[in-house]
């Protein structure tokens, strides 16, 4: 299942779990019933010292066994930690909060276990002080770790979950072609839409009610036409979506070239992720059709088409077969596509159903 990074801890920040500890240590009293004044004042400062310990360790030991191990994760999820924060970053970080829990402790331990020897009472409050004062340095020393995962754990928490039993649109193309305004139109979700490219930057989530069944709409970021090998980590959350979650597929097309990417390489494009991810439910969209009227002649006239295929010449000008041609702007096409997409969505929650739910095998390698 996913969602696992909705279920992670709130993260304190170093000063608020500092300042906590040293209030709730320095009202720890003694052992009732001790009259000796140097027993009472030496098991006293044992026992602040022990509770300045705890009160700084107990948050780290609760983040680091509440965090998700990247091995109990949804591939999908596994993903994207690797992705956002690069290959081992997270299970650093958890490492260097877990170190700083240990170091703590064991710097407790040892202050606690003097100030309990001390033989008078001047010994047991300086004892006291001394195992304070070093307690709070060790922790003030290691709080970058916490502010590590305080950032870690705001990213998680701020990805979309995306639901595999819940039937989900994805929107690909090449960037800047017009799939955000396209969730716009289909959804709740709303994208920058803007024209440069990787306008999106991470997965962006809306949903469609239709006919009162709810379904997922989710926004990629562009894909540039070279090898998987050579795509940066925005693009292979892309390929994250269409590998390990169960999305039928709307392929975004800009044959006006508005959108800054020729047409022959959103062609190579296309042709790549069709042959990868041809297994998928789909519908081919040319968007911006208003501006087709508009394209320079020269991309379309005989000259231009020298050496190229039947198949590319036939793509420039009229995209994928069966491929519906849209106009945001104009409202051209619109009421056609969400008819369609409804009933793609539908065939995808039969499919899910025929499945029985068990999403968990990747169908394709996020290289």
């Amino acid at each position: 299942m996913v969602g696992a990074f909705q279920r992670i801890p709130m993260v304190m920040p170093a000063t608020d779990i500092l300042m906590s500890a040293q209030r709730k240590s320095r009202n720890v009293p003694p052992t009732k019933g001790i009259q000796n004044i140097a027993k009472r004042e030496r098991n006293k400062g044992a026992k602040q010292l022990d509770a300045l310990m705890k009160e700084l360790s107990v948050p780290l030991r609760t983040y680091t066994e509440n965090f998700p191990r990247r091995r109990d994760l949804h591939p999908y999820e596994r993903s994207l930690i690797e992705l956002t924060f690069g290959e081992g970053y997270y299970e650093k970080v958890l490492g260097r909060v877990d170190a700083l829990r240990k170091k703590i402790t064991s710097v407790g331990k040892q202050h606690a276990s003097v100030c309990a020897k001390s033989l008078t009472k001047r010994e047991a409050e300086e004892r006291l002080t001394e195992g304070r004062k070093e307690l709070e340095e060790v922790f003030q020393r290691g709080q970058n770790a916490i502010e590590d995962l305080i950032n870690v754990a705001k990213a998680l928490r701020s990805m979309p979950v995306v639901d595999p039993h819940i039937p989900t649109l994805c929107l690909v193309g090449s960037p800047n072609v017009g799939k955000s305004s396209l969730v716009r139109i289909l959804s709740t979700g709303k994208p920058e839409v803007c024209s440069y490219p990787f306008t999106t930057r991470g997965i962006l989530m809306g949903h469609i009610v239709s006919n009162h069944e709810r379904f997922q709409v989710t926004d990629t970021p562009g894909l540039l036409t070279r090898h998987d090998d050579d795509r940066n980590n925005i693009e292979r959350l892309t390929l994250a979506v269409l590998s390990y979650m169960p999305i039928a597929v709307l392929y975004v097309h800009d044959l006006s070239e508005d959108c800054g990417t020729k047409v022959a390489d959103q062609y190579i494009t296309y042709k790549h992720i069709k042959e990868r991810f041809g297994d998928r439910l789909w519908i081919d969209v040319v968007s911006k059709c208003d501006l087709l009227d508009r394209a320079t002649p020269s991309r379309f006239d005989d000259a231009a088409d020298d050496g190229v295929d039947d198949e590319l010449r036939r793509y420039r000008e009229f995209g994928p077969e069966d491929a519906i041609r849209v106009s945001v702007q104009s409202q051209i096409g619109t009421r056609e596509l969400k008819q369609r997409v409804h009933h793609l969505l539908t065939s995808q929650r039969a499919r899910i159903k025929a499945d029985g739910g068990d999403n968990e095998e990747a169908v394709g390698e996020v290289r």
